[in-house]
């Protein structure tokens, strides 16, 4: 089975780790550790957007963490997916134990994942959606590990915003301000679904996961928490436990 995975991954990915560059490896061990090896930590922006639920974060982001993001989000990485959304998955269940809710989880439905939306002209310009993506696999590893998950992508833009990256925080906030909406008839999924983690691939300043917050809690939903890959250095560096 690993020799045809490795085949079908040397299509889009060169034969080097994406994380260090070591050869005739999709991602070595050192680097998947650094991805997700440790436990999820809460972290903080600074300045922290009005809004903003507990966020978890499984790595720091830079060095490996970063090119591995890059690498599946921009490159085409599409089996670094896995590797991802299993870090994703960690900081997920941290995210959900430590959120309200989490105990009657069972009774009330799946956990749902809703991942913060892309613009169209990027996933078209990219090929995929790299959040959804990372966000269903997060969902599989958290199934196989007996957590009862779905990914529910209920998040859209309603107007255009700028690319975020360059923006100061206040600068994003304004950016992503009233920007999302959630789809119609999501009433039965709240209803039979569980509790709500929004998931990310990274966070910087916190605005775009505030946003998505508004707009799922305004649309009727029990949000315990969010939870990314990674967050920016200076997030764990603010970390009050």
């Amino acid at each position: 089975m690993g020799g045809w995975w490795q085949e079908i991954a040397g299509l889009v990915l060169p034969a080097d780790c994406a994380g260090c560059g070591r050869p005739r490896v999709v991602l070595c061990g050192e680097c998947r550790d650094a991805l997700c090896g440790r436990a999820a930590r809460r972290v903080w922006p600074d300045p922290v957007p009005a809004g903003l639920p507990p966020v978890h974060a499984a790595a720091r982001y830079g060095d490996a963490v970063r090119s591995v993001l890059l690498a599946h989000k921009e490159r085409g990485g599409l089996p670094l997916a896995e590797p991802l959304g299993a870090a994703l998955a960690g900081a997920v269940r941290v995210a959900g134990c430590s959120g309200a809710g989490w105990g009657v989880r069972a009774r009330r439905g799946p956990l749902l994942l809703v991942p913060v939306p892309s613009a169209r002209r990027a996933v078209a310009g990219r090929g995929h959606d790299p959040g959804r993506r990372i966000g269903l696999a997060a969902a599989r590893a958290l199934r196989s590990a007996g957590v009862p998950a779905r990914v529910a992508a209920v998040l859209r833009l309603c107007r255009a915003v700028a690319d975020q990256s360059g923006l100061d925080a206040g600068q994003r906030r304004v950016n992503v301000s009233g920007a999302m909406g959630v789809v119609g008839g999501v009433d039965r999924l709240w209803r039979e679904g569980g509790p709500v983690v929004l998931v990310d691939d990274l966070m910087t300043t916190g605005a775009s996961l505030a946003e998505a917050a508004r707009a799922v809690s305004g649309a009727g939903g029990r949000i315990v928490g969010a939870a990314v890959v990674a967050a920016a250095p200076r997030a764990f560096e603010s970390n009050r436990n």
